[in-house]
């Protein structure tokens, strides 16, 4: 399968959420970031407006819960339908414990890093997930620069994957745009957050085909 890409609805019209998804034709996911505003300094939405969006569209969504207490909240997300529920590792208690309970709730699991959290920490982990996500960016807002110093943790992200064996989605947020998506692909990622690359374009759908051709040719 090709790259995947997801365009982040923290950089669209929050008064517009549904006409702003369904201008993102040809997104594979939509990538739902999800702030308490104590993880990080930030704060966004929650599960009621999760509930809505899954009401409106039948395109996955992809939940990116950067908040506390992971471990308590992330399961009402599987149990509403997100497709994927994603939590930090940085903030979980019991990360096997989690990532098996949303997998029981039949929901891809997910873990995430922060730039400066070592890809070792999640190395015993992959066999409990499904998709890995690496952070290119400080997670708490959008439109941020990418971290360049992130590509070698990518590279080792996909060594790990590749040679586990295991089929887990490498996924890529922050700065994700079409000056940064091919080196995230070169170094291994196959799933690719955009926010305002996406929502900030006057055409969300040809940027969305521009980011799919560019990934797919240099991974």
């Amino acid at each position: 399968m090709g790259p995947l890409i997801a365009p982040s609805i923290l950089s669209a019209d929050y008064a517009n959420l549904q006409s702003e998804i369904a201008r993102a034709a040809g997104a594979d996911w939509v990538h739902v970031d999800v702030m308490d505003n104590h993880f990080v300094p930030n704060l966004t939405i929650g599960l009621p407006v999760v509930e809505a969006l899954l009401a409106c569209t039948d395109l996955p969504l992809d939940c990116h819960l950067m908040i506390e207490n992971p471990d308590e909240w992330a399961p009402a997300y599987a149990e509403a339908g997100a497709n994927s529920v994603t939590f930090h590792i940085e903030a979980a208690g019991a990360p096997v414990r989690l990532a098996r309970e949303l997998r029981r709730l039949d929901t891809r699991a997910g873990v995430a890093l922060k730039p400066a959290t070592p890809i070792d920490a999640v190395a015993e982990l992959l066999s409990e997930i499904d998709l890995l996500l690496v952070m290119t960016v400080e997670p708490g807002f959008g439109g941020q620069e990418f971290l360049e110093m992130c590509l070698p943790k990518i590279r080792r992200a996909r060594e790990l994957v590749s040679s586990s064996g295991l089929h887990v989605w490498l996924q890529v947020d922050g700065g994700v745009s079409e000056d940064t998506i091919e080196r995230c692909a070169e170094a291994g990622a196959d799933v690719f957050v955009a926010g305002s690359a996406v929502f900030g374009s006057d055409d969300p759908a040809a940027a969305i085909g521009k980011l799919r051709e560019l990934a797919t040719k240099a991974g």
